[in-house]
């Protein structure tokens, strides 16, 4: 996490005096591009064509276009970045392969006003729009903040349209802090008609995002919530679109994602001589979504670390999260390099099938589980 938040605030220098900052484009390091074409080389040596997973990743509303534009900032290889929006305004100002004003004729361009019911029309206005765009996907990524109008209207729809579609969809939501009062209902709403017609919806909680990051300020809060998603969906991508260490493939991704339900994130980073430990207990032990580990049906595992990682620390951690899962998950890890990364692991831990208040009510943390996962890594789990 500490990469992420750095990053983050780095980003956010004078965002408060001028917001529209945070929209131009950043250098960064980490973006793995090469002139290399490896389904070409792979035609080459087996004589048949390799098929390509189209990966989509879609921004719905304002947050989700910040984490598109973060993403695009970035780059990425191997997927397509998507904005749309019904606010013409802050639409103009995204960086993304395609954007998409939704609604033009019931907004006029000028957003959704808070109402969830809005975005709703405003997406199903512009569905042939997002079919186009969503034509042939094998992965959609669908990038939302909910509690507000564009966001927590439309991303159901593009949900719903890519599925129908046939692609494995992947939302990644936030949910508002506390202090959104008003908001949180229209979040809980949204988020019950978003589980319905998506594989697994991956949801962050503002507030222990803000509580695990430090001492921010709300708008570098959502900078953090921005690099986060942005570094999430990347290192998916990228370990399924560029060789790495340790390969993901979409059939990996799908077995795991494939309905998933709801998903926690969890992310952890170590320099520490026992590093790799360290980063999956950190990732773990702080779920940005208040979870029940119990009965949780899948994992996806992100490891990042540089040229000194080695392949037992990387299944160290695998092995660590499929311990204290039930016997019947499924669960994947995949590990890329990279320069910046020497001497320190990051992880990003994705648990698919947990239980939240958001789903079942407050969430009782005295399961056997807790004492598992303590003896499993050898730490005292105190709440």
């Amino acid at each position: 996490m500490e990469s992420i938040i750095k990053s983050a605030l780095k980003r956010s220098v004078g965002e408060e005096d001028s917001p529209l900052t945070r929209f131009k484009l950043q250098p960064t390091s980490g973006a793995t591009f090469s002139n290399v074409d490896y389904y070409k080389l792979a035609e080459q040596e087996f004589g048949f064509s390799v098929k390509k997973a189209k990966i989509v990743v879609v921004g719905c509303g304002g947050a989700g276009q910040n984490a598109v534009t973060r993403l695009t900032e970035m780059g990425i290889e191997g997927a397509t970045t998507i904005a749309l929006n019904s606010d013409a305004k802050h639409l103009a100002v995204a960086k993304a392969d395609r954007k998409i004003l939704i609604g033009k004729e019931l907004t006029k361009g000028l957003g959704c006003g808070g109402y969830p019911e809005v975005g709703r029309k405003a997406a199903e206005e512009s569905r042939n729009e997002i079919k186009e765009v969503l034509e042939g996907a094998d992965l959609v990524f669908a990038i939302a903040g909910l509690g507000k109008g564009t966001g927590t209207g439309s991303i159901p729809v593009v949900c719903e349209i890519a599925k129908s579609m046939g692609a494995i969809v992947i939302a990644v939501v936030t949910m508002p802090f506390k202090l959104e009062g008003a908001r949180i209902a229209k979040a809980e709403e949204g988020l019950a008609k978003l589980r319905q017609v998506c594989d697994t919806a991956i949801v962050i909680e503002n507030d222990r995002l803000l509580k695990y990051a430090g001492n921010l300020s709300i708008q570098q809060a959502f900078a953090v919530a921005d690099e986060l998603i942005a570094s999430m969906v990347k290192g998916i991508t990228e370990t399924i679109t560029l060789p790495s260490l340790v390969n993901l493939d979409y059939a990996d991704v799908k077995a795991v994602m494939h309905s998933g339900g709801v998903a926690a994130i969890g992310v952890g980073e170590s320099n520490s001589s026992d590093r790799a430990k360290d980063a999956i207990t950190k990732a773990l032990m702080n779920p940005l979504l208040e979870v029940d580990y119990t009965g949780a049906t899948g994992a996806l595992i992100h490891i990042t670390g540089g040229p000194d990682l080695r392949l037992e620390e990387v299944n160290l951690i695998g092995e660590t999260v499929a311990q204290h899962l039930d016997p019947s998950a499924t669960v994947f890890w995949g590990a890329r390099i990279l320069p910046e990364f020497e001497g320190k692991v990051q992880v990003i831990a994705i648990i698919t099938g947990v239980k939240s208040p958001y789903i079942l009510g407050p969430v009782s943390f005295e399961k056997p589980v807790t004492k598992e996962v303590s003896q499993t890594l050898g730490i005292d789990i105190i709440r």
